[in-house]
């Protein structure tokens, strides 16, 4: 699927071209992750590899999605301090496909609090800016800021 050459750089090849050994060094690999095997001996074994193949291959060949990068985003929000107001927003968020990786609160004072939340976007269901206009459209939220982006 994948190889990496002396500088770092990947090529995407097609599977068929792959050899026998590589492709086995991915199942072995995958058999170790999934906890379906508890040793490379047996992972190996499992798939008719030499444990020397499998070193060789094992940290140079991946299967393509283990390589595409997460997208992340990190939003800030000012909020009115009313119960239930973070409950919502996290709901909305989850609602649109965004996975919830942290989330910072300050101690509300006069009525407002902020919150960052860093969010994976992979699985989103709407473009950025449609669920942007949604938050803001919240009637407890007073600002939302794009603080960062690996979108």
């Amino acid at each position: 699927m994948v190889k990496r050459n002396q500088e770092g750089k990947f090529y995407l090849v097609r599977e068929d071209v792959l050899p026998e050994a590589m492709k086995k060094t991915l199942e072995a690999k995958e058999l170790l992750e999934r906890g379906k095997v508890d040793s490379v001996w047996e992972a190996v074994h499992q798939v008719d590899l030499s444990r020397s193949a499998f070193y060789k291959y094992r940290d140079t060949v991946f299967p393509f999605h283990t390589i595409v990068k997460e997208k992340i985003i990190t939003l800030f929000f000012h909020l009115e301090d009313r119960s239930g107001t973070l409950s919502q927003l996290l709901g909305l968020v989850a609602s649109d496909g965004c996975n919830i990786l942290t989330i910072h609160q300050t101690i509300p004072l006069q009525g407002r609090a902020n919150v960052t939340l860093s969010l994976n976007v992979t699985g989103m269901t709407v473009e950025i800016d449609v669920l942007l206009t949604k938050l803001r459209r919240l009637e407890f939220v007073e600002k939302v800021e794009v603080l960062g982006s690996g979108a």
